[in-house]
């Protein structure tokens, strides 16, 4: 897989895959968190959610423009794994209020605004190199799957330490249940019998005679293990650091050339004026629907567009315009692919079976996935005709191996298994590490038959795979009953009461893991696509600048996950979903109107 690439490749793969683990840890719980610990509502969680991913994004372009200019990538980058462990640490202490919970957040995303783009610059500039240039789109998809190895694993890690401390002190897990005792503290919960069930389920001592006392136990209990979970985050950077400092010699050392322009605020001085009129134009137009928050969001891109426009030179502007009406197509793609952690994992909460059968739950336990993961590669191994015979015996160990222990769990396994609603965070990326090779396989033949599509077209195409996702949402929620329907409104239009989802809408987890798997689909042919694209058609001195501003337009994509919030109790559960289909077919329309301008961009 990895032959023909540099050394390099390797150190950004490690340092990238334990920042992930540590990252995805925390995503994997972070609303989930924020509502047990906090007892806020969706909309309220989702707005701090998508702030954050928000923030994750946008200072990545503050990371470009210091790297762009000091030509210091990679010690940037080791600072912002620096700053990233202080804010997770920050995040495992127990009992922070809610001002110094979100001050712990803004400090990850300033480090990882250091670290994130500039390591993707960084594996751009390994192939830079006319030798490597041939591969530089198959190295950002083995570079992305370093990503997902750690999020495969990061969801599992959040959930056992979790239900390792509430079984500590006594309780089993049930994600409906911090709500529950919320609404029984705050005096709006007027029938208890439902809340006594499920408290009485959980409880490993006995029934529950005082729910007052449970209510506040349940809910110091169940956030602490995320705060423990938080704690294994910063275990992770610690990791990712020490593996960046010490094989980092294989980076490569982006010097200044001599006569070469860098990035500097003398440079077409009305420049800056003119972004910050951008900014607070389009910060107050959008205001005007939304609210000042989120204007600011897309004022910052509307500002960067001004801004990196001015500055380019008339040799440089084609290039810029082109990554630019990509980043624009992008910001689409991630207001729906990131409702993962927002909407879906609350259908996923709230909508997908509590239990399952014995087949089912394989894809629900670590050690049962790792050995279907073990049955898929040796097939690969074995039905592939192209590798030696030594490869191929393995590849037949591996599928028999594999497979064998999987029967096996299936065989001992209960009729009933209780699911968590954090393991569906961890199906993208299983998927992405599954199909990865088989994307790349595919790239690989048609490149030989000469059909390969061109980069900015596997982004289109990528669009279209998205839509298709979301209509697996679409027709799984019809007939549900949505959570507008289950709101007890008074005369003033205040909810004073939400009923519990019946069991009646819970469906079968596969709804989701479709939708996670066409997805994943679209991620493999649009993200890394995207990063390998920014990487090939950025001019020289932009390169950390506009990876950075890859990842300004992935943070406006998700500072718009509120939609999916906000939507969240207002209206139909389908129609909430046919919102993303058709804003990914809008914009894969409209990559498809401009094919021709980025192709020739790339040239």
């Amino acid at each position: 897989m990895l032959k023909g690439h540099p050394k390099g490749l390797y150190v950004a793969f490690f340092a990238n895959m334990g920042e992930r683990f540590g990252f995805y840890t925390m995503m994997a719980i972070l609303v989930l968190f924020l509502q047990a610990k906090f007892g806020i509502a969706a909309e309220r969680a989702g707005d701090i959610y998508s702030w954050f991913y928000f923030a994750i994004y946008a200072l990545a372009l503050l990371g470009g423009i210091l790297a762009d200019a000091t030509k210091k990538y990679t010690a940037i980058i080791s600072l912002g794994q620096v700053i990233m462990f202080v804010g997770y640490i920050a995040m495992a202490i127990p009992g922070l209020p809610l001002s110094l919970t979100l001050g712990a957040l803004f400090t990850i995303a300033i480090g990882n605004g250091f670290f994130k783009g500039n390591l993707q610059a960084v594996v751009g500039q390994l192939y830079d190199d006319p030798k490597y240039d041939k591969v530089r789109d198959n190295a950002f998809l083995i570079f992305y799957m370093g990503i997902n190895v750690g999020a495969f694993f990061a969801p599992f890690a959040a959930m056992g330490v979790r239900n390792w401390w509430l079984k500590t002190n006594g309780y089993l897990h049930d994600g409906s249940l911090p709500a529950l005792c919320h609404q029984y503290k705050d005096g709006i919960l007027e029938d208890t019998t439902v809340f006594q069930q499920l408290a009485d389920a959980v409880s490993l001592n006995g029934p529950i005679a005082d729910l007052g006392a449970f209510a506040d136990s349940y809910i110091e209990v169940f956030s602490r293990g995320y705060n423990f979970a938080f704690g294994i985050a910063a275990i992770a950077m610690v990791i990712s650091l020490a593996a960046y400092l010490i094989f980092h010699k294989h980076l490569p050392k982006r010097e200044k050339a001599a006569g070469e322009k860098t990035i500097t605020l003398r440079e077409k001085p009305l420049a800056i004026p003119m972004a910050v009129v951008a900014f607070a134009i389009t910060a107050f137009l959008v205001s005007l629907f939304k609210d000042f928050k989120t204007g600011m969001a897309i004022g910052l891109f509307a500002g960067f567009v001004t801004w990196i426009v001015m500055i380019a030179t008339k040799e440089e502007k084609q290039r810029v315009v082109s990554l630019l009406l990509v980043f624009f197509v992008v910001i689409f793609f991630w207001m729906g692919f990131h409702q993962n952690g927002l909407t879906m994992t609350f259908f996923a909460r709230d909508y997908s079976a509590k239990s399952v059968d014995s087949f089912t739950y394989l894809f629900f336990t670590l050690k049962s996935l790792i050995t279907i993961l073990v049955f898929i590669a040796g097939m690969v191994m074995l039905l592939n005709t192209r590798s030696e015979a030594k490869n191929r015996i393995i590849g037949a160990v591996m599928a028999v191996v594999g497979g064998g222990l999987s029967y096996w769990f299936y065989t001992i396994g209960a009729e009933t298994n209780p699911i968590a609603p954090e393991v569906y965070q961890s199906f993208n990326p299983l998927y992405i590490v599954s199909l990865t090779f088989v994307v790349m396989a595919a790239f690989a033949w048609m490149n030989k038959k000469g059909i390969e599509p061109s980069t900015p077209k596997k982004i289109g195409i990528g669009m279209v795979i998205a839509s298709l996702g979301f209509v697996i949402l679409v027709i799984g929620s019809f007939n549900l009953i949505s959570p507008v329907d289950l709101q007890v409104l008074n005369d003033a239009g205040e909810v004073t009461k939400v009923y519990p989802v019946p069991d009646s809408s819970r469906v079968m987890p596969y709804w989701l893991m479709s939708t996670y798997l066409v997805l994943t689909f679209a991620e493999l042919f649009l993200s890394p696509m995207g990063l390998s694209f920014v990487s090939k058609v950025a001019p020289t001195r932009f390169q950390g600048v506009m990876q950075g501003g890859w990842l300004l337009a992935t943070a406006v994509g998700n500072k718009l996950l509120f939609i999916g919030s906000f939507f969240w109790e207002k209206i139909q559960l389908w129609q909430l979903w046919g919102i993303f289909v058709v804003t990914c077919l809008l914009s894969a329309a409209f990559i498809f109107s401009i094919l021709k301008r980025l192709e020739n961009a790339t040239k």
